[in-house]
């Protein structure tokens, strides 16, 4: 395969670091909202990269569920492969790849397990299908075949029928709560534009990168 021939040229406008505001969810929240603005693939998805309990890196897309100055959330099966890394180790970073507008973001800190409360209300909000689907599935473990996943979820199907599907005890929600954020905007040249935010006390310091 020819890489050179599919490079990448970026031509996006530089960033100005005296506009970043002194916090980085505020200036997440700026750019998240221009990538749904621009309607650009999959704006929620980030790669959710852990660390198991004997050193084993791993990446993995998931989707963002909420975002305010407590850190950013996403929901699993905590019997997974990244619900028992996280378990374990408790480290987490993200990673929002933003590729129509050439950007991204990188997000570094600790995962903590979100309130009961809190996953009960996100899990009533969801699709039945996909309530139903989580008790079926017993995530990252060895499936003999689809069709015992399909008998699964007829089985839990007939279970709830009539009734309100409850959040399984084992799916809830995770926190990453953020000690360093950083926001890359790609430039010509590859002279990229990289602005960290590393927590500092009760606020944030910044720095810009070079690239």
């Amino acid at each position: 395969m020819d890489f050179e021939a599919r490079r990448t040229d970026y031509e996006a406008e530089g960033i100005d670091p005296a506009t970043f505001d002194a916090s980085p969810f505020v200036q997440f929240d700026a750019w998240f909202a221009h990538a749904v603005e621009s309607k650009v693939d999959e704006p929620y998805a980030m790669v959710l990269s852990t660390v198991d309990a004997e050193g084993r890196p791993r990446g993995r897309n998931v989707l963002l569920r909420g975002v305010d100055d407590r850190g950013f959330v996403f929901f699993t099966n905590h019997r997974s492969a990244k619900g028992r890394a996280l378990a374990a180790t408790s480290v987490a970073a993200l990673t929002f790849h933003w590729y129509a507008l050439h950007r991204q973001v990188h997000v570094e800190g600790t995962a903590v397990e979100v309130s009961a409360e809190e996953s009960d209300t996100y899990f009533a909000s969801r699709p039945r299908e996909s309530q139903l689907g989580a008790w079926a599935s017993a995530q990252s473990t060895v499936l003999d075949s689809r069709a015992l996943l399909l008998d699964r979820l007829d089985e839990v199907t007939a279970r709830f029928e009539g009734q309100d599907v409850p959040r399984p005890e084992f799916w809830g929600g995770w926190r990453v709560v953020p000690d360093r954020v950083e926001f890359w905007q790609g430039q010509p040249s590859r002279l990229h534009d990289r602005i960290r935010y590393d927590r500092s006390g009760a606020g944030w310091a910044r720095a810009i990168l070079s690239p």
